[in-house]
């Protein structure tokens, strides 16, 4: 018997990945990341404006709260890093970046 697998356009799948002691921080750097098809991962540039005079760009902080929210597109992967803890954050991974849809052919 052959089961058919059903996906849904509006389904919202992620994978949480929470490292060292998790949301335990107050402010978090938010980096986030573009995955393609063939398993690449690039880094997406934070939309800033650009001030004269500035050599690096600001990161992107934020609170607890607004990290708990976040939520990662079908191939983006967003790491949140604790800024006073050693080691500790979360990642979100989309589901095509997660390799959930991915297409296997094992042998």
């Amino acid at each position: 018997m052959r089961i058919g697998r059903m996906f849904h356009r509006d389904a919202q799948t992620y994978l949480v990945h929470v490292f060292g002691q998790g949301l335990e921080g107050d402010r978090y750097v938010i980096e986030k990341y573009r995955s393609d098809s063939d398993g690449q991962i690039h880094p997406v540039e934070p939309e800033q404006p650009r001030t004269a005079g500035r050599r690096r760009r600001r990161r992107i902080v934020a609170g607890a709260a607004a990290v708990k929210k976040l939520r990662p597109g079908r191939d983006e992967i967003i790491v949140c890093t604790a800024l006073n803890l050693k080691a500790s954050g979360i990642q979100y991974w989309g589901s095509a970046a997660a390799g959930f849809l991915a297409t296997r052919h094992a042998r």
